[in-house]
């Protein structure tokens, strides 16, 4: 991995070197826009408006149009605000990790000691894994002030950059208001359908199905050209169990119940047991 920004997590008189890592990296096969006549490739030229030509990224500036005058800044006019000259990942308060919205998460990195001492780095890792804090940073990185969120993850600091509170919509739907009568059999099937499915999350036990079928259709391309056979290369879609019925919802929810059951056992996968399966009687006590 390459570093991409140097710094210093600051907390109080404190000073913690750190060297800033991206912690996560896109797979997605990289494709790119034809011509669909001749297959030629399509490519995007940035071209002056004034004079025609076209101009390489060393020579383009940024500007701001205000409806009657436009503002030119250049590489030279961003160097010189304060807080982009900043070196520092200030810490701003410790708050309980729970307190962190997940909805705020924008993107991850990896903070590595910069020092050839990793004792204040070590500290700051042990003190917020004891108090179960999240530290609340701020910092600038890539013309861009940020708000973060310093926490452990194993053995190293990671920072994850936060959207500010006015990025963050709110969910206002009409339908929401609707008034709904939810039965306690209804309540009672969907929390046995939810402990049907309940196990612990392994992340390896996930992959991207669509990047996985893209290099299939791609591989096949390649190998048979426009004499492709999608039926071939990917099997024969199964019809769905509804079979096109509109079903109500209680019988939706038993039907899933089941064919999850069903295909844990066909796996070997022993189903947990519904904590719903209780006597009628014991459960409308507490409904």
């Amino acid at each position: 991995m390459r570093a991409i920004w140097k710094g210093a997590v600051a907390f109080g008189l404190v000073n913690v070197p750190v060297k800033v890592y991206s912690a996560t990296e896109d797979h997605d096969i990289s494709l790119h826009q034809v011509h669909d006549k001749d297959g030629g490739r399509i490519r995007y030229q940035r071209r002056c408006e004034i004079c025609g030509e076209v101009v390489e990224y060393k020579n383009i500036d940024k500007a701001y149009d205000d409806g009657e005058r436009t503002v030119v800044l250049t590489e030279e006019d961003f160097a010189t605000l304060p807080v982009e000259k900043s070196r520092e990942i200030g810490v701003v308060e410790f708050v309980p990790s729970d307190q962190i919205d997940p909805i705020m998460l924008d993107r991850s990195y990896f903070l590595e000691p910069d020092s050839t001492s990793t004792k204040a780095y070590v500290l700051l890792r042990r003190t917020l894994e004891e108090t179960d804090r999240t530290a609340i940073v701020q910092f600038t990185l890539r013309q861009k002030s940020r708000l973060g969120a310093l926490r452990v993850r194993g053995d190293v600091l990671m920072l994850q950059s936060l959207l500010w509170d006015d990025e963050v919509r709110e969910a206002k739907f009409p339908s929401l208001d609707e008034r709904v009568r939810i039965s306690a059999k209804e309540k009672e099937m969907s929390a046995a359908l939810v402990d049907s499915f309940s196990t612990d999350f392994d992340p390896e036990n996930f992959t991207d199905e669509y990047q996985e079928q893209l290099r299939t259709l791609i591989d096949a391309k390649l190998e048979k050209g426009e004499a492709l056979d999608t039926e071939e290369t990917f099997g024969e879609s199964a019809d769905d169990d509804g079979g096109g019925k509109v079903l109500d919802l209680m019988e939706a929810l038993r039907r899933s119940v089941e064919k999850n059951r069903e295909k844990k056992g066909a796996t070997g996968t022993k189903a947990p047991e519904s904590k719903t399966a209780a006597p009628a009687k014991a459960k409308s006590k507490g409904a």
